[in-house]
């Protein structure tokens, strides 16, 4: 799937879609930590990852543009620090110039208003005026992994930003994933407008049906039930 497709399709979805695809394509949702937003507002990104283990230089991040590739999404790994910042407006303003589609930070950025000027999406745990404090020895695999959060992530992944935070597929399940997010949109999209015209959604599930079953089986859950009904609310 090319870059444009993927913009293209991502455009029309939220990360709420593609973690409930996840689920249903019994793949492992990789969020990035809570509190990973965008510093614009309503800004959505998505592209493969291109991962930088930051050590206190920024020469990791001007090493790894030389191997990206246009759409490509910058995936900052700084350990989720929060007494410095490890991005600004220059590195910034590097990455938009090279033609990638934005940059996702496990730590902080600064030059806030520079980088709103540049327009570039980017997201972060938060702002702090101080740059790298301590230089460090660089990671041997610097160029070849980012770890966020929980999640150590490649050049195999996928990543996807909006308001809600910011998400990871693997590039060979992205088709897949992303087929079923549409559904799941498609199907919530149906649901809502029912609600607006009247019908409940606890009707649209059937949900007295749904305890009535529970009581004769107490192992019988909501999700196998909205499954049985194609419903969406869940996964």
């Amino acid at each position: 799937m090319n870059h444009q497709e993927l913009t293209t399709r991502f455009k029309a979805l939220t990360t709420a879609h593609l973690a409930d695809a996840c689920l249903r394509a019994r793949l492992t949702v990789r969020c990035a930590p809570a509190g990973t937003t965008p510093v614009i507002p309503g800004q959505k990104l998505s592209g493969r990852v291109l991962p930088a283990r930051h050590s206190g230089s920024v020469d990791v991040f001007l090493e790894a543009l030389t191997s990206a590739q246009p759409g490509d999404i910058l995936v900052v790994d700084n350990r989720g620090r929060l007494d410095e910042s490890c991005v600004g407006d220059l590195i910034t303003a590097e990455v938009a110039t090279a033609g990638l589609s934005g940059i996702v930070i496990w730590g902080l950025h600064r030059d806030t208003a520079e980088l709103r000027e540049i327009g570039l999406p980017v997201y972060s745990l938060g702002s702090l005026s101080t740059g790298p404090l301590h230089l460090n020895d660089r990671a041997a695999d610097a160029l070849e992994a980012a770890t966020i959060g929980e999640w150590t992530v490649t050049t195999d992944d996928l990543v996807f930003g909006d308001d809600d935070g910011v998400l990871f597929v693997p590039a060979a399940q992205a088709s897949e994933v992303l087929r079923l997010a549409e559904s799941i949109r498609d199907t919530e999209r149906q649901q809502a407008e029912k609600i607006r015209n009247g019908v409940t959604l606890r009707a649209q599930v059937r949900f007295s049906e749904f305890l009535a079953l529970r009581e004769k089986d107490p192992s019988y859950t909501f999700r196998q039930h909205l499954r049985a009904k194609d419903s969406a609310i869940e996964e």
